[in-house]
């Protein structure tokens, strides 16, 4: 039997499955997290510590077809300006509650269309940002830059307010393909804007690239990556293009018939992976690549390499505090979201509180579950060890987690002394394997397919 047919035998092309940049995943959050939890939450965070923070900036000057997230188009920067000022009311309440000494490991700006930001505002935010909390020692500072909407003032605000990593989104560089997805950006300014962010002494630059676009071919998936090595990006996303147009409207502009099959879809993802490979990238999890000697690729070598909402991250923090309408924050009690809806989100941080609106609470189990499952994701085996030291589970039951998985997948998975693993050639079914350790009914969610 080929790898292939096992991997349809299993379920591969037919799978809906979580991502798993949490868990429990976002569908199971629900409401008793609000602001009043938040706040305990952050005040419990020890004096001196580091954390995490995420701005969500939701505004877009032209909304991509492709693009699932939650954003709203703009013409104008006057509700940008505005939002910015919300922004900075809700740092000052997170100042308000954080104890002294706390700095930050990381700040991102995403979106959205954090770049859509005036330079002077960027500044203004920036310096409110460390203001309340100062960067750590070695901290990185990343922005998610789209290069139809930057320009030479916007990047020296950045670089200057203390940005030393950028992230490009690229999708794809064929020009049909970024007409039916409603993202059209050629390759020679996307090259542009990598020179100047480089020009900027800006060394660490990240890209995001898709399979399983319409029209998307082997060859033509081929030609965008080996463009996209020509910028020399120290790290790449590989994400599969979700295609729900069930529940993002935008997502009907694009023509369903012009999708991949699943099959198709695993041999662009096996296109792009070689090529990223035979150009030296190490393969980070399922789906991301990073030059040796990134932070990502150190990470993943020591066994410290994480998943979070972002994706993957070499960040260790054990707080992640995520800003704006609709951003997610972890903590090691659970997590929290604030309102999605601009509006809400706004009304609430006027009002001088947070809008948190939902989350969870993690149990016990909930936390050994997660860190089976992100080690799975991240490092493609569990070990035994880890989780009987860190976890309250009997090693009968962790057994019994164990060999189920094992009865499940057969040889696609290695089950010994050492714990659970998942050889090469079975890293499609990784997302699946995570999810025979989850606990939740995915019954109605509706995930992404697998591959």
């Amino acid at each position: 039997m080929t790898v292939e047919s096992q991997l349809a035998r299993l379920g591969l092309f037919d799978a809906r499955v979580p991502r798993y940049t949490s868990y429990p995943t976002a569908p199971h959050f629900a409401g008793g997290v609000g602001p009043e939890t938040f706040v305990q939450w952050i005040q419990a965070i020890p004096a001196n510590s580091e954390i995490s923070l995420y701005l969500h900036v939701p505004f877009c000057r032209r909304l991509c077809w492709f693009c699932a997230c939650r954003t709203q188009g703009t013409s104008s920067d006057e509700p940008v300006l505005a939002y910015a000022k919300v922004l900075k009311a809700e740092i000052a309440l997170l100042k308000l509650h954080l104890a002294p000494g706390v700095r930050l490991s990381r700040l991102h700006w995403g979106g959205g269309t954090p770049t859509l930001l005036p330079a002077d505002c960027m500044r203004d935010l920036a310096a409110t940002v460390f203001e309340a909390v100062p960067m750590a020692e070695g901290a990185e500072f990343s922005v998610e830059i789209d290069p139809n909407e930057i320009d030479a003032a916007r990047l020296d605000a950045l670089a200057a307010s203390g940005m030393n990593r950028a992230s490009i989104g690229v999708q794809d560089f064929d020009p049909e393909i970024q007409k039916t997805i409603g993202r059209e950006q050629s390759y020679e300014l996307t090259k542009q804007v990598a020179d100047m962010i480089r020009d900027r002494g800006i060394k660490s630059l990240n890209a995001d690239i898709l399979y399983g676009l319409p029209f998307q071919t082997n060859a033509r998936i081929a030609d965008s990556v080996q463009k996209l090595l020509t910028l020399s990006p120290d790290r790449v996303a590989l994400y599969g293009y979700a295609h729900v147009p069930w529940m993002s409207r935008r997502q009907q502009m694009i023509p369903s018939d012009a999708m991949p099959t699943p099959q198709e879809r695993l041999a662009l993802f096996e296109t792009a992976r070689n090529l990223f490979v035979w150009d030296g990238y190490d393969e980070i999890g399922i789906d991301h690549f990073a030059r040796p000697e990134d932070g990502m690729a150190k990470a993943a070598k020591a066994g410290t390499l994480r998943r979070n909402f972002q994706g993957y991250t070499d960040d260790t923090a054990p707080v992640l505090v995520g800003l704006g309408a609709s951003s997610i924050s972890r903590f090691p009690q659970g997590f929290a979201q604030n309102a999605s809806g601009t509006a809400d989100h706004t009304r609430a941080i006027r009002e001088g509180h947070f809008s948190t609106h939902r989350g969870h609470v993690f149990t016990g189990e909930d936390v050994m579950r997660a860190r089976i499952i992100e080690a799975l994701m991240c490092d493609f085996r569990v070990s035994r060890d880890e989780i009987l030291s860190h976890h309250a589970v009997t090693p009968e039951a962790l057994q019994a987690m164990f060999k189920a998985a094992a009865e499940t997948f057969g040889d696609m998975v290695t089950l010994d002394d050492a714990g659970l693993s998942i050889p090469p050639h079975a890293r499609p079914l990784t997302r699946m394997i995570a999810r025979a350790f989850d606990a939740y009914d995915h019954a109605k969610a509706k995930h992404s397919a697998a591959i």
